[in-house]
């Protein structure tokens, strides 16, 4: 038998988004990271999805991790997540994930048009920009350097071939056509375009009918459309509606997350003193902890705040160049007072947030390791496009309701919505 469906991402939120689309069609999906403890419960999961938090690792460690992910289990599909925007390891670990199975072919399609992103002719674009231009290109860690899929696949050691937009539009009997052809010269890497989402339901069902054994390779776009088996028992649990108190976490510094928190009242926001962070973590999250615990208390909801405006990494890295600390170490001290800020939330004393709503996957997956979570079980259900609903699975916050957002997405409104969905407070809505 057939064990459950894998997906591998490069960090949490891209893992809990994409997750959501195999959830939403009923299928059991639990969200880890490839760290998380071995009883993790799965027996009953249909889609286990694995977090190897390896988007701005070294390429060969990256490539290890999706390898040792993938193992030696007969899984029903793999699915390789990559980001939407073309950030990390993509080469290296698509390699990973055709040396690690048996696959014929790996068929890459990041687009996801209904956020925005889009192939054509080889391109990837980020709402008709090429992504190389937007801050994707400007990425501290990794920036990406060209927006043409064939040249950045260029440096596999499989050959690369693409799959235009007009072979995609004429339907998944073309695909399939066009994917055993590629097949017959020996395995490799099949970059598509996709300008609208029929092309991605076109490549997901070719892909099923070319009786190939093909890994895929998308960002949750394509995840929308993979053939899988039907679930193998009860569907996901849901989350209902109901009074409960919201903390917010919000570390993405990405300028669509700056637009929604301008969206809130200041009255719940608790910025993080960024000075004292990078100097003192721990002084600093007892005082965050200390302003989260009051504003939870007098108001249900606290929004912690490491990046309230998009000149705040500068001033971390300031602070830090003044103390003779270098930008890692800075950006890991901040990171550092954020976990802490939660932890002490749930283990110093009650009450304890009833809730929780993260935004950035690397912020996503701190608070997660603060909290001793093994993972996420998706509920199937999502407050916006892209940003799902789920509970903790594990740890001292185990069955608390979260929803992870990634730092580019949502409406200016996403914020308050998520806050309204956790809480049942209608005045964010």
């Amino acid at each position: 038998m057939l064990s459950s469906g894998l997906v591998i991402a490069d960090d949490l939120t891209g893992a809990t988004d994409t997750g959501h689309e195999f959830a939403a069609r009923g299928l059991r999906t639990l969200v880890s990271a490839s760290t998380a403890p071995s009883d993790t419960p799965s027996s009953d999961t249909d889609v286990r999805v694995v977090d190897t938090d390896s988007r701005y690792a070294d390429p060969s460690s990256a490539a290890a991790a999706v390898h040792d992910v993938v193992g030696t289990d007969d899984h029903s599909f793999v699915y390789k997540k990559v980001d939407s925007t073309l950030r990390g390891n993509l080469v290296g670990e698509t390699d990973a994930v055709l040396d690690a199975t048996a696959a014929d072919l790996a068929l890459v399609a990041p687009a996801s048009p209904r956020n925005g992103r889009t192939t054509v002719e080889g391109y990837h674009l980020v709402d008709g920009v090429p992504v190389a231009e937007t801050a994707a290109g400007n990425d501290p860690d990794k920036p990406v350097e060209t927006s043409h899929l064939p040249t950045r696949y260029s440096a596999s050691s499989y050959s690369v071939s693409r799959l235009p937009v007009n072979r995609v539009a004429t339907g998944p009997a073309a695909v399939a056509d066009a994917l055993r052809d590629r097949a017959r010269t020996g395995r490799g890497i099949v970059v598509a375009d996709a300008s609208h989402e029929r092309h991605l339901e076109a490549l997901a069902d070719g892909a099923a009918r070319s009786g190939l054994n093909v890994v895929y390779v998308g960002s949750a776009g394509l995840a929308r459309y993979v053939e899988t088996p039907p679930p193998r028992g009860a569907g996901p649990a849901s989350v209902p509606t109901r009074d409960r108190t919201v903390l917010c976490v919000v570390g993405s510094t990405n300028p669509t997350t700056l637009d929604q928190l301008d969206g809130l009242p200041a009255e719940p926001v608790v910025s993080l003193d960024l000075d004292a962070a990078v100097e003192d973590p721990a002084g600093a999250s007892a005082e965050a902890a200390a302003a989260c615990s009051s504003r939870l208390a007098d108001r249900g909801v606290a929004v912690l705040v490491s990046a309230p405006d998009e000149d705040a990494p500068r001033r971390a890295l300031d602070a830090g160049r003044r103390l003779g600390i270098d930008d890692q170490t800075v950006r890991a001290r901040v990171a550092e007072t954020l976990g802490s800020t939660v932890e002490r939330l749930w283990v110093g004393g009650p009450p304890a947030p009833e809730s929780v709503f993260v935004t950035g996957g690397a912020v996503a997956a701190d608070v997660f390791e603060s909290l001793d979570a093994a993972g996420v079980v998706l509920s199937g259900t999502a407050v916006e496009e892209g940003i799902p609903l789920g509970r903790l699975s594990g740890g001292v916050a185990d069955g608390t309701p979260v929803v992870t957002k990634a730092g580019a997405f949502g409406t200016p409104g996403a914020i308050r919505k998520c806050i309204a969905r956790l809480g049942g407070d209608d005045a964010y809505e």
